[in-house]
């Protein structure tokens, strides 16, 4: 079989992590939930406020209690002026400084109902910033859902625009790591992060305001630690970053060699080649354990070290508004809630250190995601494009010409080379020749799953260029060497094949025609057995048998064969050759053939050797001419004498 395979081999070029303009394209993701981001905001910024003013509340129920706990020690009567001029006349200035900060009255004990009233609005304080959190969390959930939700429509739309030459290039693991596995982890890195991210913003914001509020001395002694968090997180997420792009990229080769062993476990065990499969899976584990762990590794450090940083904030506040209380300069509440700030302040900057790791991979994740939905598309489908010339079923013709066509699958290989031929309406056309001749490739230039690259090709005189690709491949039938099932049962499989909704006895009708009836009654449910993707529980040639099925169903303007009996045994062969005819009669076919045998009643047989047509004749008169053909036939039927002896 021609084709790309062995000239387009290998996976996409890797680029660079481009980690700032990445994260921004993930960040535009989210455009299309403006509404749900606005209140995901209002209720964070209502949230985070609350909050914010919580400390400084219960501050004020410590100095009511402070207060009371001083008054009481005193002497009723006295203003709290004269109490501490008497304090400072008996040698307590030091005393008379703090205690100068606090609202008591002397001779009166702890407010308790104060008290009791102040921690109340800090309690419905609390719960309201909890509920406005929790409003927060679901608008989170729901706008990173529905953000998830469109790339994942996205990458099936690109899946279905790309050409049939990226997947030549790209393995198949490795494309389905990047629609599941990278998607996935971008939506679960968004869900965990992106509320946290805001929220941290704006308490920072607010922390800060309200700490300037209190005391612009301890505010600037809070942000002193500031420029080393920053140094810390640009240091660390630098020599990270590169690690979670190796990771994924790993993740995605090592998906692939999975897949692909999976697939083809019975030819490993039939070489023997268990233990070169389970080293290359040591070896590419290996990888993605080491990149994994650097990654981890590297990011990990990060939040040890702002800790580090937010306790060395918490030691500074805390000597500094112990000096500022025994000057008198702020009160012990102030103090306290000025250390609860500070926390506030800096954990925000821990957990912001914490999820650098998280984005990191989902930014790298992102990158593979976005390389996918940039790749290049096949040229789309001409304006207006004609289409098939007819609509009346009964008078398609099918006639396929081919004028000067060249293609080639890289710019300095040319396969094919100024190929010129004319096929009549309803003519079987065999196309015979040794591999890589070109054969395949003819076909899926008909087909449009490559573009020619010199001269055109039309079908009933409109160039197939011009024409909607789906329209194009809606009056062709094609039954592929590989066969291609999909979970469901007999019936589904064979009824892909139709444009619409077809009957039980259509299905029947068709699989009787391709000879697939007598075993498909065979099975324990007949038509409704459920096979899967692997079409485990029939054969091969069976499952060719419910691919020419659906080939029967489809009913087309032209028939391609490649291979199409090439797994099924020599009696089956000769009843499918007659129903093809039945199904060739009067529509245009094109059978690929190694097997010269089955090819012997075509219209016309094409030689093709390195891309261009060298004979063509019946199977009579190629034989009489002593050519290419007949060198082919002779080498044949010499390995059937070989075989039979």
């Amino acid at each position: 079989m021609s084709g790309p395979a062995g000239r387009m081999m290998g996976p996409p070029t890797e680029k660079s992590m481009n980690f700032r303009e990445s994260g921004k394209r993930l960040v535009k993701q989210l455009a299309p939930e403006k509404v749900t981001l606005w209140v995901l905001f209002v209720a964070l910024v209502f949230s985070v406020t609350l909050s914010v003013i919580g400390p400084k509340i219960l501050g004020s129920a410590t100095d009511l209690l402070f207060a009371g706990i001083v008054g009481r020690t005193m002497d009723a009567g006295l203003t709290k002026e004269q109490a501490i001029e008497g304090m400072r006349k008996a040698g307590e200035g030091g005393l008379a400084d703090m205690l100068s900060g606090v609202d008591f009255t002397p001779g009166q004990g702890i407010d308790f109902g104060a008290i009791g009233t102040v921690l109340l609005i800090v309690l419905a304080v609390y719960v309201g910033a909890g509920l406005l959190m929790l409003v927060s969390t679901r608008m989170v959930n729901k706008a990173v859902n529905r953000t998830v939700y469109r790339m994942r429509q996205d990458v099936q739309a690109k899946l279905s625009r790309l050409p049939l030459s990226y997947f030549d290039r790209a393995k198949r693991g490795e494309v389905l790591s990047r629609t599941t596995n990278d998607i996935d982890n971008i939506g679960q890195t968004m869900q965990q992060t992106m509320g946290q991210l805001i929220n941290s913003v704006l308490t920072v914001v607010g922390v800060l305001i309200i700490m300037f509020w209190i005391s612009p001395l301890l505010a600037l002694v809070a942000l002193i630690t500031v420029p080393l968090s920053v140094v810390v997180a640009a240091k660390v997420g630098k020599r990270s970053q590169p690690q979670f792009v190796q990771q994924w990229k790993t993740t995605g080769t090592l998906n692939a060699h999975i897949e692909e062993m999976y697939t083809g476990h019975s030819l490993v065990k039939v070489f023997g080649r268990q233990h070169e499969s389970a080293e290359g899976f040591r070896e590419q584990n290996e990888q993605l354990y080491e990149a994994s762990f650097r990654a981890q590794f590297n990011s990990g450090i990060m939040q040890p070290l702002m800790m580090f940083v937010s306790n060395l904030n918490y030691v500074l506040v805390a000597v500094v508004g112990g000096l500022r209380v025994a000057s008198g300069t702020l009160s012990i509440g102030d103090v306290q809630a000025f250390i609860q700030y500070s926390r506030q302040f800096s954990m925000p900057l821990t957990q912001v250190a914490s999820m650098a790791n998280l984005v990191q991979s989902a930014v790298a994740s992102a990158e593979r995601v976005f390389e996918l939905l940039d790749a290049q598309e096949q040229e789309p489908d001409a304006v207006d494009a004609p289409g098939l010339p007819v609509t009346d079923h009964d008078e398609l013709r099918g006639a396929v010409e081919l004028e000067n066509v060249s293609f080639r699958y890289e710019p300095d290989k040319p396969l094919i080379e100024d190929l010129s031929l004319r096929v009549s309406p309803g003519q079987t056309v065999a196309i015979v020749g040794p591999t890589g001749a070109g054969k395949t490739t003819l076909v899926n230039l008909l087909m449009r799953f490559y573009e020619v690259t010199g001269g055109r090709i039309a079908i009933d005189g409109v160039d197939i260029a011009k024409m909607s690709r789906e329209e194009l491949r809606s009056g062709v039938g094609m039954v592929l060497q590989d066969t291609w099932l999909f979970g469901g049962t007999i019936a589904d499989n064979i009824a892909y094949g139709a444009a619409g909704s077809v009957t039980r006895e259509q299905v029947e009708e068709a699989a009787r025609a391709a000879h697939a009836d007598r075993f498909v009654r065979t099975l324990p449910d007949g038509y409704d057995t459920v096979i899967d993707d692997e079409g485990s529980g029939v054969s091969a040639g069976e499952k060719q048998l419910i691919t020419i099925a659906r080939a029967f169903l489809s009913d087309p303007v032209i028939l391609v064969l490649d291979e199409a009996t090439s797994s099924v045994d020599t009696r089956t062969e000769v009843l499918i050759q007659k129903a093809m005819a039945r199904l060739a009669h009067g529509r245009t076919s094109f059978v690929i053939a190694h097997r010269l045998s089955t090819i012997r009643d075509a219209d016309v047989i094409l030689v093709m050797e390195n891309g261009s047509i060298v004979e063509q004749g019946s199977h009579e008169a190629l034989l009489e001419a002593g050519g290419a053909y007949a060198r082919l036939y002779a080498a044949q039927f010499a390995q059937a004498v070989v075989e039979v002896e």
